[in-house]
């Protein structure tokens, strides 16, 4: 628990005078029915630049009272029809106001982004991006989802409703601390639900920003209602709390196992995006500069803190060498420094408790016998949680650095005889969240692609994602699929109604 408001100046180095303003002044408040409230207990707690390891700000620590105040309001706001029974036109309206806002303050959102969570600007500016895309792409959605006309009797008339499931508790991941906002409220907003979010105890700064434009978009009050805190306390309550509809997770696995356990109480719906550890496979006739290029790109983005990242890269025997020879060129190319100098390419990881999990990782890899192709240790920086991009060869698809979800820019290459080896090692996995297939083989790509068991796969591409279309897992990265027209599923019900003539 923190005593003094930071020295804001030395902790956002470069910051813009709008966000210096922003995380000045007193702690930051939750947002609870409309208005910006202190936590119960009083509580706050710091969050920190991962840059510099400095106090950015002191942000509310909500807890189990106050996760009941926000579920109440977002019932009322539900129970009461002053969102649920607004036009759709009028719902509409409201999520592209909320999109304009977050654009004409792009700029500041991607700092706190970048301060927060340590990504170099130009990924926040992107994320800023694809979150107006997402927001713009559910305001369309509001008049678009349909009942049906059943065939029946003459004398019958049968007929479906979608309505919506009600109060949603939303707990989001500090990797994505402003797209996954959209991903999530986006859609719950567009179908008549009413939001109980809460942001990752990391990153809470963006959500907090967006509530204040969530608040100058006009939206009833206690329809979206934010909880900054921390996970076993405030996110377990919410998971748990009787009087929440539907809960959405994204995040590790084994939390999203928790919130499925807690959930089971009144058998809220369920939707959980979680970890990965995705097989990117790499043939002999692979367009190999776009493949060295891209998949570089698929693993050390966000400092590899990216749940579909390209971590695990299966390359045929024959081309092995030259591809981890480019490979490893690429990563040592990578600028560490700090996120918010545009030259940067790579920033820290987002906390001290990433950062020893990857060194943890790293020193690992050394004790299982594989060879840091490139990075393998620690960043030269005398401050922030920065790690080397890294590349391991002399690994087999047993070693615990090929099975588990590290988090951080480290890749291992593992050799293949054939297609069927390739996708037998890349589907010997817990996980199921993305593959990526390089080939100039159409015949092949379509083959190995659907042989991967995988919620996404690109192929001659890594990483792409949009809106349109559906986002999720298969095994243990979850279930239920975000984005695309199949998340109507996730936000809404359907009621039959059966009609005497």
């Amino acid at each position: 628990m923190a005593a003094a408001v930071p020295s804001i100046e030395s902790a956002a180095v470069g910051a813009a005078a709008e966000v210096l303003r922003f995380l000045s002044g007193p702690p930051k408040q939750l947002l609870i029915d409309g208005k910006w409230v202190n936590a119960k207990s009083g509580a706050t707690f710091e969050t920190i630049n991962p840059a510099n390891e400095e106090v950015l700000a002191l942000v509310a620590e909500g807890d189990k009272a106050d996760i009941d105040d926000a579920v109440a309001a977002a019932r009322r706001a539900f129970e009461t029809g002053r969102w649920q029974s607004m036009g759709p036109h009028q719902r509409a309206r409201y999520l592209l106001k909320i999109a304009d806002l977050i654009e004409s303050h792009g700029e500041e959102l991607a700092q706190l982004i970048t301060l927060d969570n340590g990504k170099p600007i130009a990924e926040s500016i992107s994320e800023v991006g694809r979150t107006v895309d997402t927001f713009r792409y559910y305001a369309g959605w509001a008049t678009k989802f349909y009942g049906e006309t059943n065939p029946s009797a003459p004398a019958l008339f049968n007929y479906t409703l979608r309505e919506p499931v009600g109060v949603c508790g939303q707990i989001i991941p500090w990797n994505g601390p402003l797209s996954t906002i959209s991903w999530k409220i986006a859609p719950a907003l567009a179908f008549g639900n009413t939001v109980v979010l809460k942001p990752a105890e990391q990153t809470p700064l963006p959500a907090i920003r967006v509530g204040e434009l969530i608040c100058e978009a006009g939206l009833p009050d206690g329809v979206v209602n934010i909880v900054t805190g921390f996970g076993p306390t405030a996110g377990g309550a919410l998971a748990a709390h009787p009087n929440v509809d539907k809960v959405a997770f994204t995040g590790s696995t084994e939390v999203g196992k928790l919130i499925l356990q807690a959930s089971a109480g009144n058998l809220k719906r369920v939707s959980l995006e979680l970890g990965g550890k995705s097989p990117n496979v790499i043939f002999p006739d692979a367009p190999l500069e776009a493949a060295v290029a891209m998949s570089a790109t698929g693993v050390f983005r966000n400092q590899g803190q990216v749940c579909c990242a390209a971590t695990r890269m299966f390359v045929q025997e024959r081309i092995y060498d030259e591809f981890a020879d480019r490979i490893a060129a690429k990563a040592n190319e990578i600028k560490l420094g700090a996120p918010l100098d545009r030259t940067t390419t790579m920033g820290p990881l987002v906390s001290s408790e990433q950062h020893e999990r990857v060194l943890g990782y790293l020193k690992l890899a050394r004790d299982e016998g594989a060879y840091a192709k490139a990075g393998g240790e620690r960043g030269p920086q005398p401050k922030g949680y920065f790690v080397k991009p890294t590349i391991y060869t002399q690994v087999h698809n047993a070693m615990r650095i090929a099975r588990e979800e590290i988090f951080g820019p480290v890749a291992v290459l593992i050799p293949f005889k054939d297609e069927n080896d390739a996708v037998f090692q890349g589907n010997d996995t817990i996980y199921g969240l993305g593959a990526g297939v390089w080939t100039r083989d159409l015949s092949r790509a379509h083959k190995v692609a659907r042989a991967l068991r995988a919620g996404s796969v690109w192929i001659n591409c890594y990483g792409l994602i949009d809106p349109i279309s559906p986002f999720g897992g298969y095994k243990q990265s979850g279930f239920g699929r975000e984005l695309g027209p199949q998340s109507i599923d996730l936000y809404t019900q359907i009621k039959s109604v059966y009609v005497k003539l």
